[in-house]
């Protein structure tokens, strides 16, 4: 089945169009083949010139390359792709002399760490830059590629296994593609980062956040659950999520002194790497209400930011609680208000009301609970 990514509109839009393209996203998330996939669909790869920064030759072609070195590089070619581009040389200088000195060349670059690469190449390349990113399949290209009936059905399959497109390829080897993404992914390109000093650290920092998932993440408590302290919990969080593989949403405060002001909860950007991190496999009925309401959750905000990306990507979201603990699980700060959102994966259990504190505090914000059965309406 081949699945249409959202990334085609955008680069369909602005190929060509007198910037360079910039593409951050996780690995295996799918850059390289949709990159590929357009400029193959497009007729275009007998015009591009392609590099990997994973590959040491390539990286030694291109690091610190000079205009005219750029220019015998790419011959008669108009499109230079370069993959992994954060790990070239001053890939900003790079990027920049192409731009400035090849003019009808088109300039493509991803990178699976997004700080590092926006921050090599942000000076250089202000103002000469569109950007997109590009996660793991989305519900909706999900269901645009099947039937969105066909992925409804899929709900409870993908927030034990997940949406990276080499495991939904593979229907039956869910596991053993996720372990292969784990190990590739997690613990060679991770440790590969000099922040990340102590293996066994992050080994028991992944498995802390994988439990506590929807929970509050106390950096004091994760320390002495990993047997360090609460900055080297801080600094690793941060290099998961300069890797895609957490996303740290703050809590929302600003009326109430019983607000919790400084929370945040730490999502997995994708339930399969969760999972692998426990290595549990079990189904939803296997594992009870509460750790099901928790994935349900956790599955959401992340669609939901995937959605955003697309659809609103100045919208910020968060969480809402009182030292009470009445709670809103999701808060989204748009420009057109507030939008407060519960998440029932079994709506006949539990509250489903919203605490009249956060109504009465924000009484303009919209509310939804989000269940199984209005699930296409928030994320498609």
């Amino acid at each position: 089945m081949h699945i249409k990514r959202d990334i085609d509109a955008f680069l369909a839009k602005r190929m060509f169009g007198g910037k360079a393209l910039v593409i951050y996203g996780p690995r295996q998330a799918g850059k390289t083949t949709a990159i590929e996939t357009y400029l193959a669909e497009n007729s275009l790869v007998g015009d591009t010139v392609t590099f990997n920064g994973d590959e040491a030759a390539d990286r030694e072609m291109l690091a610190e390359a000079s205009a005219e070195k750029l220019k015998l590089l790419m011959g008669s070619k108009r499109i230079l792709f370069i993959d992994e581009a954060h790990k070239v040389p001053g890939i900003g200088l790079v990027m920049k002399r192409a731009w400035d000195k090849l003019k009808d060349v088109q300039v493509v670059a991803s990178g699976s760490s997004s700080v590092e690469l926006a921050d090599r190449i942000e000076e250089p390349m202000t103002g000469r830059k569109f950007e997109y990113t590009l996660m793991p399949l989305s519900f909706a290209e999900l269901a645009a590629a099947a039937s969105p009936a066909d992925e409804m059905r899929q709900i409870e399959h993908r927030l034990v296994y997940g949406s990276y497109p080499d495991v939904v390829a593979h229907p039956g080897d869910e596991v053993e593609r996720l372990r292969a993404i784990g190990k590739g992914y997690l613990y060679k390109d991770i440790l590969s980062f000099g922040e990340i000093k102590r293996p066994e650290v992050l080994d028991k920092l992944l498995r802390a956040l994988a439990l506590q998932i929807g929970q509050e993440a106390v950096y004091s408590e994760l320390a002495e659950t990993a047997g360090t302290d609460a900055k080297t919990v801080a600094r690793y969080i941060e290099v998961l999520e300069k890797a895609y593989i957490v996303r740290k949403v703050p809590s929302y405060a600003k009326n109430l002194r019983n607000e919790l002001k400084k929370s945040k909860k730490i999502y997995f950007t994708d339930c399969g790497i969760r999972n692998y991190i426990l290595g549990d496999w079990r189904t939803l009925e296997m594992r009870g209400s509460a750790e099901a309401g928790h994935m349900w959750e956790s599955y959401l905000v992340s669609e939901r930011f995937k959605w955003r990306l697309l659809h609103e990507p100045e919208t910020c979201d968060f969480f809402w609680r009182t030292a009470q603990q009445q709670e809103v699980d999701l808060v989204e700060e748009a420009s057109g208000g507030l939008r407060a959102f519960e998440f029932k994966w079994n709506p006949r259990k539990g509250r489903s009301a919203f605490p009249k504190t956060f109504l009465s505090a924000y009484p303009s914000a919209s509310q939804c609970v989000i269940t199984p059965s209005n699930l296409m309406d928030f994320l498609y």
